[in-house]
């Protein structure tokens, strides 16, 4: 008996649902997206063969520009919100709540105490022409002195996240004596972890990494 052929029917997929939860999902990361602040300096890190990962939070960042400027950084708005109320009480500042919160939302501050609360309560506009011309936060290789305003940043940040990891983000043609500040701030503390932010390159071949390398695989 010859077979009996089924008819061919078109398949039709109603798309309606997809597109539905495709622009609700759309709008949705729109809306609760946060935007991390611009940096007030544009740092050429030097580059390293360097494999290690920084974790994504609990990051305090020690930026230094090529003309030796720092400017201080810390991740997550509850701790920066903790940390803005212990140095202006610490310091006698004056801060007004407006003030506090652009901090707490704000990026990094390169200025030395004394001009922190006109900086704070400048437009985002004026601060970026502010970050132009800014001395940077003040430091010293001594954590007892008046002038070391980076030891005040760092003692306050540690006490509000023991968690913190410290990375030193600095330019490649930085003098090696205005990092060497930093990184005696943080000795003058005990505390000689931390980590030099660079850019990846290839491992040269023929070096001892190349070949330790070649042996783990």
């Amino acid at each position: 008996m010859p077979k009996v052929k089924m008819a061919r029917k078109s398949t039709n997929i109603d798309m309606t649902a997809m597109c539905d939860v495709a622009f609700l999902l759309l709008t949705f990361f729109m809306l609760a997206t946060k935007f991390k602040p611009d940096e007030p300096v544009v740092v050429s890190t030097p580059s390293s063969i360097s494999e290690i990962t920084l974790p994504d939070t609990d990051i305090m960042m020690l930026t230094v520009d090529k003309t030796g400027r720092i400017f201080f950084s810390i991740d997550k708005q509850s701790i920066r919100e903790n940390l803005i109320q212990d140095i202006n009480s610490y310091k006698n500042l004056g801060l007004t709540k407006a003030e506090m919160d652009a901090f707490k939302y704000g990026s990094s501050v390169g200025v030395p105490f004394n001009q922190l609360k006109s900086y704070l309560g400048a437009t985002p506009a004026e601060q970026k022409d502010f970050d132009k011309t800014a001395t940077g936060i003040p430091t010293d290789t001594s954590n007892d002195v008046v002038t070391n305003e980076l030891a005040t940043w760092i003692r306050s940040a540690r006490n509000n996240n023991a968690k913190l990891r410290i990375t030193i983000k600095a330019d490649g043609n930085t003098a090696y004596p205005e990092v060497k500040k930093v990184i005696q701030t943080l000795e003058n503390y005990k505390i000689y972890k931390f980590n030099l932010i660079t850019n990846m390159k290839a491992i040269p071949p023929g070096t001892a990494a190349a070949q330790a390398r070649t042996t783990e695989a």
